[in-house]
């Protein structure tokens, strides 16, 4: 694409939002600020990682400096080594106020030798209730592994390791909630949550293994940013991939998902008909394989 071209994102996304600029390759010194937990979030290397930990006393975090409408985000994670039950490490994009938009990583921690569960949901206008979990198919402790959000007008992609997981479409004309008009930071964190995290609560964290450390590195934004001042998100550099636009799944794609899915998943919102009393959401009545 030429450098003067323009993104079409939408007109009601380009109306509500003004300016809108392109992000790629990061760093953490400049690209985010510690939100919280003081000395126990570590940027590292250069800026190119970062470590958060978790202790009795606080967890950690981190959020972007800048706020997205679309793109994609990549970032590499190792998570909480050997026991690290009752600890959620998060990694999400976010707005703000009541009636905020989310679409969320989190990673349930657990007892030693039992696997992490990946939390995924996606809020619109404040309401979720979209949960799909899973266990990965690799132990996250031991190296780090890429997670990305793919996020686009036509829908959002869930990958691990460039594998989709999820899909969640736009189906805002059967009256279906999308997130597409709110911009969204990039938050992380790693924080106690014992509560409700590993077995429903029913087991703690064990602080003798404190503290907790959760590691991320080579933090990519292919998005489109807000800036003041113009209408348009304009693509600075000709060589960026711009893939994210519209991207779907091919047949492949398709095929890894639905592996996923059939291997991996382990709750389904769109199955869970006890919690939907008086019908399952719209949403649920299309093929997720798409």
């Amino acid at each position: 694409m030429r450098a003067s071209a323009l993104l079409v994102i939408s007109a009601a996304a380009a109306a509500f939002l003004g300016a809108l600029a392109v992000a790629s390759a990061g760093n953490f010194y400049s690209d985010f600020d510690i939100s919280w937990g003081d000395q126990r979030a570590r940027i590292l290397n250069g800026g190119q990682d970062i470590a958060l930990t978790l202790d009795r006393a606080s967890g950690s975090g981190f959020q972007s400096k800048s706020e997205y409408l679309f793109g994609r985000i990549d970032t590499q994670i190792k998570l909480v080594p050997g026991n690290s039950a009752g600890t959620v490490t998060a990694y999400y994009l976010s707005s703000q106020g009541p009636t905020h938009d989310v679409i969320d990583f989190e990673f349930l921690g657990n007892l030693s030798g039992n696997p992490y569960t990946l939390h995924t949901n996606v809020f619109t206008q404040g309401k979720g209730n979209r949960e799909q979990q899973f266990h990965l198919w690799f132990d996250p402790t031991k190296a780090f592994h890429l997670y990305s959000l793919v996020w686009n007008p036509q829908r959002i992609i869930f990958m691990v390791d460039n594998i989709p997981i999820r899909v969640f479409n736009n189906l805002g004309s059967a009256g279906v909630p999308f997130p597409q008009s709110q911009p969204m930071r990039l938050y992380a964190s790693l924080w106690n949550a014992d509560d409700w995290a590993t077995m429903g609560g029913r087991v703690k964290t064990d602080w003798s293994n404190a503290p907790f450390t959760a590691s991320f590195r080579n933090f990519n934004a292919n998005a489109c940013i807000r800036v003041p001042g113009s209408s348009s998100c304009t693509r600075t550099d000709p060589n960026q991939d711009s893939t994210w636009q519209d991207q779907a799944l091919d047949a492949a794609g398709r095929n890894r998902l639905r592996w996923v899915q059939q291997k991996y998943m382990v709750y389904n919102y769109c199955a869970d008909v006890k919690r939907f009393p008086q019908g399952l959401p719209p949403e649920c009545n299309r093929s997720r394989f798409l």
